[in-house]
């Protein structure tokens, strides 16, 4: 419905509350996404960055392609990762686990 619409609406004379309602509704549905989906996903955003922030020379990590290593280096955003016999530079965000502690999952 356009606002001109939701506006007759609620001028119309036999309506009393049906503007109201309309309201309510979009706010419940507001809420609803704010708790299901908007708030779970700040908080998970928040472990990711704290398990990242704790990371340091020396701990097994996972990154998002499923490359298993040991850290050899870190650099601002930069990681070296010592997997077998060969050394890799990846993305710090791109890490997933460190040692046996998951990231949170994150959408999107």
């Amino acid at each position: 419905m356009t606002p001109p619409v939701l506006f007759a609406m609620a001028q119309a004379p036999g309506s009393s509350g049906g503007f109201s309602i309309l309201i309510l509704q979009v706010v419940a549905i507001g809420l609803v996404f704010y708790f299901l989906i908007i708030r779970p996903q700040g908080q998970a955003r928040k472990k990711h960055e704290q398990l990242l922030a704790a990371l340091k020379k020396g701990d097994e990590i996972t990154t998002s392609g499923g490359l298993i290593g040991k850290v050899k280096d870190i650099k601002d955003d930069r990681v070296t990762v010592e997997s077998g016999s060969a050394t890799v530079v990846v993305e710090r965000a791109r890490i997933v686990r460190v040692g046996q502690t998951n990231a949170p999952a994150q959408a999107g």
